[in-house]
C-alpha cells in the first residue's frame, strides 16, 4: 500500500481485550505510516480509545455474546441480521480500490464477505480454530479471505488444513519495561488477566488456589453480558469456605497496574490461545508465568520461559503455583528467561510494522 491509502478495520465487539489492544496498536502504526484509518465496531470502550483522526463507523455487536440454550438460537438470527447491516455500512469504503480491509476477529469475517472488497480481506487470527462454529464461519467467509495472518505457529495449523493462505506474524509488547517481582507480597498473590468467559479457565484457577490456603488470587478483566451466569458462578465459588476472603475481582484493569500487584501470573485457558497478549506482558516484566500447554501459550513459555501444565488440571496448576511461590531462585530464573524471549522475539517496535505490512501488502 502507498501512503495516503485507506485501511479499514472490522471488529466484532466494542469491548477491549488482547485482540483489541493489538488492533489499536495497528491503527496507530497505520497512521504513523501516512494511511487514512477507518474502524467499524460497536460503540463502547474500543471506540472510545481510537484516535481522533480515525473515522468510526458504529455497527452492532457481531458475535453471539455468550447466550446459551434457546436464547442462543435467537441470538444467532440477530447476529446474521447485524452482519448484513454492518456490511451495508462499510461497503462503499471497502470497495474503494485503494482500501485495504483488515478483519480483526472471526465474527467480523462475514461482514467482509458481504461487503465484497475487490482485493479481498486480510484476517488477523487471534483465536485458534477448534470448534465447528468457527469452521462454519470460515467456510462461509473463505472466498473473501485474501490471507490469514496467524499470531502463532500453532494457530496456523488448522487454518492451513482449511485451505486458507496463511502467514505467521507474532504479537509484540512494549520493550524495554522495568522488571517487577522480587520479594513476595504477604500473602503471595496469583493473578489472571483475561475476560471472564468460561474457556479462559478461571474456575480451574480458583479450584487450584483453594488447595493453597496461604495464597490470594486476583481476577482482572471484564465480561460480556452473555457471560453473567458464568461470572455469578465464579463469585459463588469464591465465597465458599476454602476460598472466602482470598479472591478479589478487579474488573477492567490496566495490565501494568495489575501486574504490579502479583507474584505469579496464570493463563489457565482450557481451549488453545492463539497468542495471548497478557502472557507476553507478564513475561516482559519478568514475572513468572504458568500457562496451559497448548496453542500460542506453549510457544511463548517453552524451553524455560515459563511453566506449562495440562489444561483443566487444577491439581497440576496448584502444584506449579506452590513450587514457584516457594522458590525465589526459580522465580528469578523464569523471569530472566521470559524477558530475554520478549526482547529477542516480541519487541513491538519490530513486530508491529511487520504485522501491518503482512495485513496490508
Amino acid at each position: 500500500m502507498t501512503s495516503g491509502s485507506t485501511v479499514l478495520f472490522l471488529a466484532h465487539t466494542g469491548q477491549v481485550s488482547g485482540a483489541e489492544k493489538v488492533l489499536l496498536d495497528l491503527i496507530d502504526e497505520a497512521e504513523r505510516r501516512g494511511h487514512d484509518t477507518v474502524i467499524a465496531c460497536p460503540n463502547g470502550p474500543l471506540a472510545d480509545r481510537i484516535p481522533d483522526t480515525t473515522r468510526h463507523i458504529p455497527i452492532g455487536e457481531l458475535g453471539l455474546g455468550g447466550e446459551r440454550g434457546a436464547a442462543r438460537g435467537i441470538a444467532a438470527i440477530r447476529m446474521v441480521a447485524r452482519w448484513v447491516s454492518a456490511s451495508r455500512a462499510v461497503r462503499a469504503i471497502a470497495r474503494q480500490p485503494d482500501t485495504a480491509t483488515v478483519v480483526n476477529s472471526l465474527f467480523a469475517l462475514p461482514v467482509a464477505t458481504l461487503s465484497r472488497p475487490p482485493r479481498g480481506a486480510s484476517w488477523l487470527v487471534h483465536d485458534t480454530m477448534t470448534s465447528l462454529k468457527q469452521r462454519l464461519v470460515v467456510r462461509y467467509a473463505r472466498s473473501a479471505i485474501r490471507v490469514a495472518v496467524s499470531v502463532s505457529d500453532a494457530t496456523a495449523v488448522p487454518l492451513r488444513a482449511a485451505g486458507l493462505p496463511v502467514v505467521v506474524s507474532h504479537n509484540g509488547v512494549q520493550w524495554p519495561v522495568p522488571r517487577l517481582g522480587g520479594e513476595l507480597h504477604s500473602p503471595p498473590v496469583v493473578g489472571i488477566l483475561s475476560l471472564l468467559t468460561p474457556w479462559k479457565g478461571h474456575r480451574v484457577l480458583l479450584d487450584a488456589v483453594a488447595a493453597l490456603p496461604d495464597i490470594r488470587v486476583e481476577l482482572a478483566g471484564g465480561s460480556f453480558p452473555g457471560d453473567r451466569e458464568y461470572v455469578a458462578e465464579l463469585h459463588e465459588r469464591a465465597s465458599r469456605p476454602d476460598l472466602a476472603g482470598r479472591v478479589e475481582f478487579l474488573g477492567h484493569t490496566d495490565a501494568s497496574s495489575a501486574l504490579r500487584r502479583w507474584d505469579v501470573v496464570v493463563s489457565a485457558s482450557t481451549s488453545p490461545e492463539a497468542g495471548p497478549l497478557s502472557v507476553l506482558e507478564a513475561m516482559s516484566y519478568g514475572l513468572p508465568v504458568i500457562g496451559t500447554d497448548h496453542g500460542g501459550t506453549h510457544e511463548f513459555l517453552a524451553d524455560g520461559a515459563g511453566i506449562l501444565v495440562e489444561p483443566g488440571d487444577a491439581a497440576a496448576l496448584a502444584g506449579a503455583i506452590s513450587s514457584v511461590i516457594g522458590d525465589s531462585d526459580r522465580r528469578r530464573a523464569l523471569g530472566s528467561a521470559a524477558r530475554y524471549r520478549v526482547a529477542s522475539r516480541h519487541d513491538i517496535s519490530e513486530t508491529l510494522p511487520e504485522l501491518l505490512a503482512r495485513l496490508t501488502s
